[in-house]
């Protein structure tokens, strides 16, 4: 195999497949990236899998000899990302050895790398193709962007630590949930190509660490690009260009969430998001750290929300800000951390929070825009 390419090419998608490396491989090989280089397509493909997690990616390079062999992924790297903007080739023989060597070379130096053989290599899972739905870019950017910082890092609630995917004809819903809040975001499928499963309801569970991936990849695309989505069984499979991520569906009954979600409210509050969020910024400073809780006065009669934290050793603070009130005043408290992180997902310049009582679920919801619907469970206010 020798193949020539630019540092940034490699250095990018290198990068990108090294996310899909386990810092601890249950198997050496599993420790390294998979490099097949094509003559013929003058392309070279990267590749990386833990058993549960797999990313593949492919560039354009002047490929002299084609071939395949695994590297280990942090030292290459390592080396990589420290070499100039310029021309690299990267090349090695005797392939089929069990430890064959690889020789990097640029202008600034010579590596010599021991890898391993391909043949060690696990394949990336595979999926019936016929079974998928064509997403937009942008309606996967939305949708992740409004659940995934909602979903569990609890592993012993393995459904949770994923987000809900549920596609219909012409809808995508995305539900993630922690026990403590639930974002919920609904995007439509407009003209996009459907596959099979698309005429039939379908829902799926994905890791949230695999998303996460799949969100960074997403961030180098065109909004106007699409993404194919297969799933079965066991599996799930996102292809968008020569990329592919692959993940296995997480087992167990997702939460009937939209049971959770109340329909009727007696008060609302409409507040500018940014003003809120520099408010809660501002107090959480003196928040007091065990419970970090900040309380809400909704005072109907003066047409104004305060926020007031208070610490035994740190001190307290105090903000108000201007609200349409409709609904008996009333106090309320909020976890910092829990209404920030939706209050930041939520794309609008205006916020509405629904809500009935001080011990019952509360709604918040963009005034415009994308429909997204975050649930958060207030605080205990202790007397």
């Amino acid at each position: 195999m020798k193949f020539t390419c630019s540092q940034s090419d490699l250095n990018a998608n290198l990068s990108l497949v090294s996310r899909a490396v386990p810092s601890r491989p249950t198997y050496p090989v599993l420790g390294n990236v998979l490099f097949v280089a094509d003559t013929q397509g003058k392309r070279v493909s990267l590749t990386a899998f833990d058993s549960r997690l797999g990313i593949r990616t492919s560039f354009s390079a002047e490929v002299s000899e084609g071939g395949k062999l695994t590297l280990p992924a942090k030292i290459l790297n390592d080396i990589v990302a420290r070499l100039p903007e310029e021309e690299i080739t990267l090349a090695s023989e005797d392939e089929e050895e069990e430890n064959p060597l690889a020789i990097l070379t640029s202008s600034s130096g010579r590596f010599q790398i021991r890898g391993m053989s391909a043949t060690e290599f696990p394949e990336l899972p595979k999926v019936k193709k016929g079974e998928g739905i064509v997403l937009p870019v942008s309606a996967l950017s939305d949708g992740l962007k409004g659940t995934l910082f909602a979903a569990s890092t609890d592993e012993t609630k393995q459904v949770l630590t994923g987000v809900h995917l549920a596609g219909s004809q012409d809808s995508l819903e995305f539900a993630a949930t922690d026990g403590h809040r639930l974002a919920v975001v609904e995007t439509l499928l407009e003209n996009t190509e459907v596959g099979d499963r698309a005429s039939d309801n379908f829902a799926v569970t994905i890791a949230a660490r695999a998303l996460r991936e799949l969100e960074r990849m997403l961030a180098t695309a065109q909004a106007t690009d699409c993404v194919a989505l297969y799933v079965d069984e066991s599996q799930t499979i996102f292809e968008l260009g020569d990329r592919r991520l692959t993940s296995l569906k997480l087992e167990g009954a997702y939460p009937a969430y939209q049971q959770l979600i109340p329909r009727q409210f007696s008060r609302t509050v409409t507040v500018e998001r940014k003003r809120l969020i520099g408010s809660l910024e501002r107090v959480a400073v003196l928040a007091d750290q065990k419970n970090n809780l900040v309380k809400f006065t909704i005072d109907r009669d003066r047409g104004q929300l305060s926020l007031s934290v208070e610490s035994q050793d740190l001190g307290s603070a105090k903000e108000s800000m201007s609200a349409e009130i409709t609904g008996d005043s009333l106090e309320i408290a909020f976890n910092i951390k829990y209404l920030m992180d939706g209050l930041k997902a939520l794309p609008s310049s205006d916020i509405q929070m629904q809500l009935n009582e001080g011990n019952q679920p509360v709604i918040v919801t963009p005034l415009g825009g994308l429909k997204m619907t975050y649930l958060v469970m207030p605080v205990q206010i202790l007397r």
